[in-house]
Order: C-alpha cells, then structure tokens, then sequence
C-alpha cells in the first residue's frame, strides 16, 4: 500500500482568518441566463466561421499555387513552341528564297553582274577598263553586261575572262582602283548568320540555321 498523504487546501488562512493564498478551483456553473447561452452560441458560431474561414483560405491559397504553377509550365512551354516556329520559318524562308534565287540566276545569269554594274555608277564611269571575270558567261550575257556598262557611264573597254572554278552566277569586277565580287554561296551564309544573330539576341538560345536546307 502506498503511503497516505495528508490532504491539503488550495486555499490558506492566516491565523486571524485572513486568507493568504486563494484556491484556483472554481465551482463550475450548472446553469446559465438566457443572455449567456446566447452570447457563447454566438461566440462558437464565430469561432466556427472563422476556422472555416480559414480553411477555405488554405484551399484557396494552396489552389493558386498549382494554376500558377500550371501557367508558368504553359507559358515556358509556349515560349519553346514561339521560338521553334520563328527558328522554322526563317529556315522555311531561307530555303524558299534560295530556290527562288537560284531559278532567277540560272534564267538571267548576267542579272546579277548587270545589277552590281548599275549599282557601282560613278565608280566605274570614268574607268578605262573594266574587268569582268566569271564562268561561262555566253554572248548574250556579255552583250547585256556591256549594255549595262554604257548606261552607267562607263566608256572604257570591257574585257572578259572566264573561270570555270567559280558558281554559277558568281562574278569578280575589278578596276583600277577598286574591286567588286558576289557569291550566292557566300551571300546565302552571310545572310543565315544574320538572321541566326538577330534569332539568338531575341531568344537568347538559337539553333544554327542551315542555309542549304
């Protein structure tokens, strides 16, 4: 058996009956005054619509994080199908425009010669001899190459040298003092790392087109 222990009070008096120190036991109340049980229905249903409350908040939060979430995987994921669709029609168009290009040059192989002739001007009028050197460019290319050189002014010679190496519609212009030349080729390049240039600063990532495709 364990030992007994003697029973103490809460609550102590001093010997002329003042009390020291006050119990913490409190009777609990059986019955309540209309008013109360009104007050403490309205304070639980307070309680209850504010845990509800925020309940509803968690759910709601918890809700905006996934759809935010789900926007940002769907705008990272348009993001990739915008740049991929840029990066397909430039290469679509470089494509088409070489095709286009090389059905031009190949019906009018001095067009190209003609045009650069035309554009040079006053760089050639008062030359005394104008070199031209490409590949197999027949008599009636070089009539219009000469035609074209009379109507920019230029009066001196024409002389015509022929390079097998050279592209289709590849040519070399050269004075005394100055030098033109054009290849498709090389112009076809140039133009793809332009554009993959102006790709890559726009997107920051930008595969490389391939101007032969």
């Amino acid at each position: 058996m364990s030992a007994a222990r003697p029973f103490s009070f809460d609550q102590e008096f001093a010997e002329d009956g003042r009390v020291v120190r006050a119990a913490d036991w409190r009777p609990s109340r059986r019955a309540y005054l209309p008013a109360e049980v009104e007050a403490l229905v309205a304070q639980a249903a307070a309680d209850a619509r504010a845990q509800a409350l925020a309940e509803v908040e968690g759910q709601r939060a918890a809700a905006l994080a996934v759809v935010a979430d789900g926007v940002a995987r769907g705008v990272s994921a348009l993001s990739e199908v915008a740049r991929r669709h840029r990066e397909d029609a430039a290469g679509l168009a470089l494509a088409c425009g070489r095709v286009l290009a090389s059905a031009a040059l190949d019906r009018f192989p001095a067009g190209a010669v003609t045009a650069a002739i035309e554009t040079l001007g006053r760089e050639i009028e008062a030359q005394a001899r104008l070199t031209v050197r490409a590949a197999r460019l027949d008599d009636e290319a070089r009539r219009l190459i000469e035609d074209a050189c009379v109507q920019s002014g230029h009066a001196g010679a024409v002389a015509f040298r022929d390079d097998p190496s050279m592209p289709p519609a590849a040519f070399e212009l050269s004075w005394a003092d100055g030098r033109a030349e054009y290849d498709p080729e090389g112009a076809a390049r140039r133009l793809a790392d332009t554009l993959n240039s102006a790709l890559a600063a726009e997107a920051g990532h930008a595969e490389p087109i391939d101007p032969g495709a």
